[in-house]
Order: C-alpha cells, then structure tokens, then sequence
C-alpha cells in the first residue's frame, strides 16, 4: 500500500480550527507559538477567536491553513506516524507550502512568512473588483480551457484550478470571466458559481505577485524533500530544490493541476490519501478522481487516535 499526505488549500479556513490539536498535543500547540513568533503577531488568537472575515482575508488565511495542517502532522507524529508513512506529499495551492514544509524542505518559521507574503502579493497584484474567479461544474479541463480563452478578448481569462473530472475554475477579469460562465452555461455547464475570492488567483494577472515571490523565494533556504513533493504546474513529482523553488513562482500565475496531480499519484501506486488539517475538500476531489481511493481526514484529536487505532 502507498500513501500520499495531501495539505488543502484556500476556502478550508474555520474559526477555531486546530485549536483542538493544540490544547491536546503540546507539538501541535509549538507549531502555532512559532507561527505566531514569526508574523510578529497573534494569528492563533485570530484563528480560535477571532472574525471569519478577517481569517480569511488572504494574507491571514494562508498562514493560519499552514499552521492548522502542519500542527496535524506534529500530532500524528506524537502518536507515532510521521513522514516515514507516506511516500509522496501534495498539496492545493498555498497547501503545496503546508506539504513543502512537512517534508522538511521549508522550516515552519520561513514558510509562514513566505505565505504572508504571498497572500498580500496576491491582494495587491489586482485592484479589487477588477478580477473573479468562478467554477465551473459538468464540464471538463479542455472544454472550459477553450471557453475561457473565447472569452478573454482582449483580458485574462484562464483555466486556474483542474479540481476534479467535473469541477474546473476559471479566474482573470471580471468581465471576462462573466462571459465565460455565460458561455459555459450555453455549452451544458451544470452550473457557473461566482466564487467570494478577494482576486483572481492563478492566472496572468498575478504577474506582480510571482515577481515578488521570486524575490521572497530566492531570500529562503530550501532543503531536499524527505519524501516527493507532487507540484501543482507540473503534476509530477519533483525532489531539487531548485526546481522546486522555479515552480512556487510558475505557481502563482500558473494552473493547479489537481485532477492531474492525483492521476500521477495512482500511477505511481498510491492507494491511500490523507488529508492533513481543516476540511475535507480534497477528500472529495480525489474519491472524484481516483474511484478506488481511500481518504481519511486529519484534523482533530480524535482524527489522530483514530490514525493510529488503524
């Protein structure tokens, strides 16, 4: 049996996540201490207690997922199951830096300042109102890539997320994306859903976003992997630390290749996933994608105990 560690991404933030783990394991409650020493502030108050609307602004919600995930991982390795029990990590997004640190590439101090930096890179990239995003459901990744692009005229519209076989969202300028979900509706989308992001993540708008990266990237220390990290861009697995610095840049602009990502997983063997930290959205995805599948969240103190019964 193989088994992939996959960290979620946007749009998984509650308040009150990992405030469970925290108070249960002194590892999991470290991994916040850290975060919060890192941003020189309080985020963990913000995430336990705080306001929905200010957690998921993005530059708040990007630390905060981070933390909650890898403070899921601190637990389950008080409880005996580490690294060592997965052979490939993943993640969605800015979870793609949740699975970097994980594996030891990125030291949890770094990785929640180069999130910081990315969310308020992302917000500033695009004035708001300028951009969307919307998914579009029943169609697949060819389809609404060549509405999107018949849609764009002379602005961005561009295919963003490759979710599943059935769920694909599309992100650049407003107008351009409302003329897509228009035109998606007319080629038997299901449905075209406006989504509540405050900029039009992974498309070409994002260019001033991937250049700051590319400074912030270049500042920080990345180690080989312990296990392979499956990148979002390439939907393979990548070990350099190079590379795997090039394509946290590609990332901002470029797709998420989910749908793919999980396909390499189940040729490579993977037969298992488990999804660390808040929600269970990929859970879905990926029973969506690879039907034999098995998942399992961990995000809570009995989703550890219940791990390590199994």
């Amino acid at each position: 049996m193989s088994r992939a560690f996959v960290f979620p991404g946007q749009g998984a933030q509650t308040i009150g996540m990992g405030k469970a783990l925290a108070e249960a394991y002194p590892a999991a409650k470290a991994v916040f201490d850290e975060v919060d020493e890192a941003l020189g502030e309080s985020l963990s108050a913000l995430i336990w207690g705080g306001d929905i609307a200010e957690l998921t602004l993005t530059q708040n919600a990007q630390p905060a997922l981070m933390a909650t995930s890898i403070a899921a991982l601190r637990a389950l390795e008080a409880e005996g199951i580490g690294m060592d029990h997965c052979d490939f990590v993943a993640g969605h997004s800015l979870g793609e830096y949740s699975a970097l640190c994980a594996a030891g590439a990125l030291t949890v101090a770094d990785t929640a300042r180069l999130l910081r930096t990315r969310g308020l890179a992302m917000q500033e990239a695009v004035p708001v109102g300028v951009g969307a995003m919307a998914a579009i459901l029943g169609l697949d990744f060819d389809t609404v890539t060549a509405i999107a692009a018949e849609a764009a005229g002379d602005e961005v519209c561009q295919a963003a997320n490759d979710n599943d076989p059935a769920q694909v969202v599309i992100s650049g300028n407003k107008d351009a994306v409302e003329r897509a979900m228009a035109l998606a509706k007319e080629r038997g989308a299901k449905r075209a859903l406006p989504l509540p992001v405050s900029a039009p993540f992974h498309c070409a708008l994002m260019q001033p976003a991937a250049a700051v990266m590319a400074e912030a990237l270049a500042g920080v220390v990345i180690s080989k992997p312990m296990v392979p990290i499956v990148v979002n861009v390439r939907a393979e697995a990548v070990e350099e630390p190079s590379r795997i610095r090039d394509l946290l840049v590609a990332q901002v602009t470029g797709a998420v290749r989910w749908r793919e990502s999980v396909q390499w997983m189940e040729r490579a063997g993977v037969t298992e996933y488990w999804e660390i930290g808040a929600g269970k959205a990929l859970s879905g995805m990926i029973k969506r994608i690879a039907s034999g599948a098995a998942t399992r969240a961990i995000g809570s103190p009995e989703d550890v105990l219940a791990a390590k019964a199994d």
